[in-house]
């Protein structure tokens, strides 16, 4: 049976079928082709910067006990004046002086009858407990202020943390010694493997100070106190880490 479609209009449709069909199968061109994402390296460095401390915050506690709680209250009240009157005379600042923490707690006792039974609890007295901490900007009036504070009625605290007033700029040197540290890493490792470092693509931080431990409280220096000597200190170094992250992109 002879076909509807003219011979020649066959080839041509057949002949555009097959053009299609290889345009869809060619592969893309070099411009239309993703170039390759580029190779990562990500490295860290820490840098550290030790300084002498130039201040020490003191935690001064005062404990009084008695029958009643005004009764404790108040002498608490007086020994707590008569430190603060002290620090001002060191030359401490208002803005140095600080109220950690107060306290008015009953002391309770849980008597036991002979047959083994607890009675009902009762109430024998009260305690009350005054914190000032206290910023100390001159080093070597420390001993002193700790020595007369124990002598006005210190008896609880005593805690001795070293610091430093202006930490932004110690942890600015520690952050430029980190990042110097991971731009060497980094450079070292594409140098060994004939490549070299990109765009950065991340960084990061971390930092902290690692002051030396508190030195010693209160009430342990009282035993060893001496009527006309002031409490040895030592202050040592702090020292100040930033650890820095960094990525870069791989140029081979």
């Amino acid at each position: 049976m002879t076909s509807p479609f003219p011979t020649r209009r066959r080839m041509v449709l057949a002949g555009a079928l097959a053009a299609a069909m290889l345009t869809a199968c060619a592969p893309a061109s070099a411009e239309d082709a993703k170039a390759p994402e580029p190779g990562i390296i990500s490295v860290s460095g820490e840098g550290v910067a030790a300084i002498a401390p130039d201040m020490a915050v003191v935690s001064l506690t005062v404990l009084r006990e008695a029958e009643t709680a005004r009764a404790a209250l108040d002498a608490n009240n007086e020994a707590m004046a008569a430190v603060l009157a002290a620090m001002k005379e060191e030359g401490i600042a208002e803005r140095d002086l600080q109220t950690g923490a107060f306290s008015i707690q009953p002391r309770w006792v849980y008597p036991q009858n002979q047959n083994g039974t607890t009675e009902q609890p009762r109430i024998t007295g009260y305690s009350v407990n005054n914190t000032l901490s206290v910023r100390i900007r001159d080093l070597s009036r420390l001993g002193a202020i700790l020595d007369s504070s124990v002598s006005l009625g210190v008896n609880q605290g005593g805690d001795v943390i070293f610091t430093n007033d202006d930490q932004d700029t110690i942890r600015e040197t520690a952050r430029l010694d980190a990042i110097a540290k991971a731009k060497a890493k980094a450079e070292a490792m594409v140098e060994a493997l004939g490549v070299s470092l990109g765009r950065i693509t991340q960084i990061s931080e971390n930092a902290y100070a690692a002051p030396p431990m508190p030195m010693m409280r209160a009430e342990m220096a009282m035993a060893a106190q001496k009527a006309d000597s002031a409490v040895p200190v030592a202050s040592g170094e702090n020292e100040y880490r930033v650890t820095v992250s960094v990525s870069w992109e791989i140029m081979q």
